[in-house]
């Protein structure tokens, strides 16, 4: 379902220093595939979604989805059918604008509408069962503006937002990392749920270990802009955290032996 060839991407500093984040990268995923992706700071995880996303662009390779390149399609065109949470509840939502008013433009995403129009009144009452499932009290604010909302209230509201036209492609940037842990497990079943539910195709990145093991169907770990694990099925559900990291380890071991071979 989507596919990245041979990406390779160099970010140079404004003093001309070059760091390379991906070289050859290559990655297939499946429809419906619910993948947690983790590795260390700079492993180059955030830039893996921004160049899925369109919002950088690779130095070579191409990024394809259901066998039709997108690598330099318009950002704002990949947002008819990749969405994104990112870390930051504030992201992702108008904070001047009302719950019910956040949900009626998300819901009518890609569609022609003027701002009266395009409030969903038929819809409301949906909107509420959504938002009563999540079980935070946002169902009693439908007409409170966003902005007045906590972050974990927020951050659910993204959620269902970017759901809400079963995206081809949900990419999840560390959407609950800024959350208390009662709030980011609410969030973290709601989206298990909603990708199940939707058969739709995620990737979402995590610094929480035992979150990427219990959600998912793959768990892809980073390292130094490369995959240095690659598990799925039966291997990952028997993972523990000590196993993970033993196995984080062990590959990365075998990648510094490489590299002092190489050199």
């Amino acid at each position: 379902m989507l596919k990245l060839n041979s990406i390779t991407k160099t970010f140079v500093s404004e003093l001309g220093t070059r760091k390379k984040v991906f070289n050859n990268l290559n990655l297939e995923i499946n429809k419906g595939e619910f993948i947690t992706v983790i590795g260390s700071n700079g492993a180059g995880k955030s830039t893996l979604l921004n160049l899925i996303m369109g919002s950088i662009e690779p130095d070579c390779g191409n990024v394809c989805l259901e066998d039709k390149d997108i690598t330099n399609l318009k950002f704002y065109k990949k947002n008819n059918f990749i969405s994104k949470v990112y870390q930051d509840p504030k992201v992702g939502t108008a904070p001047s604008m009302t719950v019910f008013e956040n949900l009626s433009m998300a819901d009518n995403k890609g569609k022609k509408f003027n701002f009266t129009m395009g409030l969903n009144h038929k819809r409301k009452k949906m909107y509420k069962k959504l938002l009563e499932e999540l079980d935070l009290g946002i169902e009693k604010q439908l007409d409170t503006e966003v902005g007045l909302l906590s972050g974990g209230q927020r951050q659910c509201l993204a959620l269902l937002m970017v759901t809400l036209n079963k995206p081809k492609l949900l990419l999840l940037d560390e959407h609950t990392a800024a959350l208390d842990p009662k709030t980011s497990r609410i969030i973290l079943d709601k989206t298990d749920e909603i990708v199940r539910k939707n058969n739709i195709t995620a990737l979402m990145i995590t610094h929480n270990l035992e979150d990427a093991i219990t959600y998912g169907d793959r768990l892809i770990m980073l390292h130094e802009g490369r995959i240095i694990l690659n598990v799925s099925g039966t291997e990952k559900q028997n993972l523990t955290t000590e196993k993970l990291l033993e196995k984080f380890q062990n590959a990365k071991g075998q990648l510094d032996d490489k590299s002092v071979f190489a050199a």
